[in-house]
């Protein structure tokens, strides 16, 4: 018997985070529609930010280095929540998370699609051995701040888009 596969839906939101409505997932991405987001950045005790290389079956952004998860909430999923979870479905890592910041943000990526997020970021401490989700990861690594500003400056086509923008724009934040 075939599996069925489940339609992911995202919150639309607008400019203050407000919910206006739901929209089907990859819908949203064609359309460039504002909707809810969550980014985490996981530290060791080593302040070593812990990078994912994105699956290469993802539909958008594959095979780029990212921050250590990030996913959508479902409807009603407080953002604590959601990065909580997505942080064990696809690291099997979990530790206590604290609100950093928010932005909002609209990049074009691969395929004419779009990614506009009001994108709710999280931080933590872990230094468990992440245990990635292979639909969701290919590889991981730590990283020290130092070193990800130079492959940042060298090679930034390696990240993916809201990775650069939350690096250039807010990376301060993360450790305040």
């Amino acid at each position: 018997m075939e599996e069925q596969v489940k339609e992911e839906f995202v919150v639309l939101v607008d400019e203050q985070d407000n919910e206006v409505g739901l929209m089907e997932k990859q819908q949203a991405h064609i359309e460039g529609k504002l909707h809810r987001a969550v980014s985490v950045f996981i530290f060791n005790s080593k302040k070593q930010l812990l990078l994912q290389r994105r699956a290469s079956t993802k539909y958008h952004s594959p095979n780029l280095w990212t921050n250590t998860c990030c996913s959508h909430p479902r409807e009603g999923e407080p953002a604590k929540r959601a990065a909580t979870r997505r942080l064990g479905e696809e690291m099997q890592l979990s530790c206590p998370l604290k609100h950093a910041f928010s932005f909002i943000y609209n990049a074009k990526l691969d395929n004419d699609l779009t990614e506009h997020e009001f994108d709710h970021v999280f931080t933590g401490i872990a230094d468990g051995v992440p245990k990635p989700d292979p639909a969701e990861v290919s590889e991981w690594r730590y990283i020290t701040i130092d070193e990800l500003d130079k492959e940042l400056r060298t090679n930034p086509k390696q990240f993916t888009e809201w990775f650069k923008i939350c690096y250039d724009k807010y990376f301060f934040e993360l450790f305040s």
